[in-house]
């Protein structure tokens, strides 16, 4: 029979080994700020801007699989929880041209590709 301390240690390897502990993690990182903060109802609203760039954040962070950054995100910025705005109508605000390629990533990334086009080196 396994000891206290083996099954700990089976436990702890398999939520690293599926990703479960990281998770909890985030959550725990999430419930501390919220704790911490407390209630936002006396805070700023979000800017329009502020509304963009933090979903082109979410978009990114879901893209890359970063779960875990976006549940400690969300709550920290005061980010709706549902996306205020779809893909579409942020890339029209943005005004970048969705075709093939951009379509399969995130605007972030068009949006540099736009940039560096740009840009040449000297």
């Amino acid at each position: 029979m396994a000891s206290t301390a083996e099954l700990k240690a089976a436990v702890a390897d398999s939520l690293e080994n599926s990703g479960k502990l990281e998770q909890l993690r985030a959550k725990v990182r999430a419930g501390i700020y919220d704790a911490i903060e407390g209630p936002q109802e006396t805070a700023l609203p979000l800017s329009r801007d502020n509304l963009i760039i933090n979903e082109l954040i979410r978009e990114y962070l879901l893209f890359n699989g970063y779960r875990n950054t976006l549940s400690v995100l969300l709550p920290e910025a005061r980010q709706p929880q549902t996306a205020p705005f779809d893909r579409g109508m942020l890339a029209n605000m943005l005004g970048v041209a969705q075709d093939s390629n951009t379509d399969k990533v995130p605007l972030l990334y068009a949006l540099v590709a736009e940039q560096n086009q740009g840009h040449h080196p000297h």
